[in-house]
């Protein structure tokens, strides 16, 4: 084996910083589609530079932009989590609900393990429960 210790220290060196590379490129590419503040031909413009000059673009949007870049990714991020929280709003049952759910199921087990119902008709009412 004809490759020095040094050398392989280097050569992750340099995939970890090729792959940071990389992350940074398509973190900008992304920013660049996704802002609401600039229209279509100065994106068309930025795209252009990062593609055609990927270092000096790169550079010159993280001077340019990279302060609003943040703020962008926080507002998104703050939007899914708006949506996110309305979404379990509608979909996960309140604290009354649920107690009338976990009251009504275990009403049903109480039956089922009595033998006053059968198995079937157990998964017929636990269906209507929680539709």
């Amino acid at each position: 084996m004809d490759y020095p210790l040094l050398n392989a220290f280097w050569t992750m060196c340099l995939i970890f910083l090729w792959v940071m590379w990389l992350v940074l490129l398509f973190t900008i590419i992304s920013d660049i589609f996704r802002s609401r503040d600039i229209n279509n031909w100065v994106k068309t413009g930025w795209l252009l530079v990062v593609l055609l000059l990927p270092f000096l673009g790169v550079f010159l949007y993280v001077i340019a932009r990279g302060q609003g870049m943040s703020e962008r990714e926080a507002e998104r991020a703050e939007r899914q989590q708006k949506q996110l929280q309305a979404y379990l709003r509608e979909t996960v049952p309140t604290g009354d609900e649920a107690s009338r759910h976990a009251d009504s199921l275990a009403k049903l087990a109480e039956l089922k393990n009595h033998g006053d119902i059968t198995e079937e008709e157990f998964q017929k009412a636990k269906a209507k429960v929680l539709a």
